[in-house]
């Protein structure tokens, strides 16, 4: 199935905070959060991590960015798709309906 056609879901152990245009994402391991893993979302990455719902597509997550920050299409694919394989890579996000581990 082709990244674009997918859903993703955000990892069930993460803390997410919203401050000043930043999404800061700690992972929890073993009932802490691990601070040395802290990873730091600028404002298009925080829009992207707010459409992260496992039902919405990549396809739509790249157009609304498209749209909402007026860059092309080629432009806001790439960017989002680099954005889902780091968050992929970090075990932050999975497909919807794969288990986590």
């Amino acid at each position: 199935m082709d990244v674009l056609d997918s859903c993703f879901v955000k990892g069930d152990d993460i803390v997410t905070r919203h401050i000043a245009g930043e999404t800061l994402i700690v992972p929890v391991r073993g009932h802490v959060g691990d601070l040395d893993s802290i990873y730091t979302l600028n404002e298009v990455g925080s829009r992207v991590w707010q459409l992260i719902d496992g039902g919405t597509p990549v396809s739509r997550i790249v157009n609304a960015i498209r749209f909402e920050y007026e860059v092309s299409e080629p432009e806001a694919s790439r960017d989002v798709l680099e954005l889902f394989e780091s968050l992929q890579s970090a075990g932050l996000i999975r497909r919807a309906g794969e288990s986590e581990g």
